[in-house]
């Protein structure tokens, strides 16, 4: 009887703790996509794509007006090997697009989708 009870006690501990994880993991992640800082201009095939750099190159100016620093921008998904990333996108992706490369969301029609024949 003393062993069912510390086998249970056990589980149950292990269960909370993946509970309290999955949580955890929920509460952090984002909706901002994946992106990097690049020097726009250092694309090189041989070593692996842009350049990153920091991300303060990339921050809006103080004056509102949207632009970074000449030659920097976001670089949004990709593969980043070191100090270089590629197979990325320039643009930003929409949210409900399915993944981080870019390019729409997937869209099966159905019911109420704007899309069809007509009826009658």
């Amino acid at each position: 009887m003393a062993n069912s009870r510390r086998q249970l006690r056990s589980g149950t501990v292990v269960l909370g703790g993946m509970g309290l994880l999955a949580a955890a993991l929920t509460a952090c992640s984002s909706d901002e996509p994946d992106k990097r800082c690049v020097d726009r201009d250092s694309y090189n095939l041989g070593k692996g794509g842009y350049k990153v750099v920091a991300d303060k190159n990339c921050k809006t100016g103080s004056s509102g007006s949207g632009k970074v620093s000449s030659g920097y921008t976001w670089y949004y998904g990709g593969d980043r090997s070191k100090s270089r990333i590629d197979s990325g996108s320039f643009t930003k992706p929409s949210k409900g697009s399915g993944g981080s490369s870019g390019g729409g969301g997937v869209d099966r029609g159905g019911f109420g989708s704007g899309k069809g024949g007509s009826g009658g």
